[in-house]
């Protein structure tokens, strides 16, 4: 199972994480991925500076609304 962490912390919120929460449940909806992908929340990862900041396994991506698309197919299609 892939673990995608989306950080919910006020920083990221501002930034756009609730978008990129929804837009990844879309996603993993649209690829039939439930059996394969857990999403969850957490605050604060500590990379404040980037855009919302987002974990894959143990992998750190910063991921905007705009960029949900292509970050879910790199780094979630490639790996499933």
């Amino acid at each position: 199972m892939i673990k995608i962490t989306v950080c919910i912390g006020s920083s990221c919120h501002i930034k756009g994480s609730r978008q990129v929460v929804e837009g990844l449940q879309g996603l993993i909806k649209e690829h039939n991925l439930s059996e394969k992908v857990q999403l969850g929340g957490t605050f604060c990862l500590g990379k404040c500076q980037a855009g919302v900041c987002v974990t894959v396994d143990d992998d750190f991506y910063s991921v905007t609304p705009e960029t949900i698309e292509d970050f879910f197919k790199n780094a979630v299609l490639a790996k499933v």
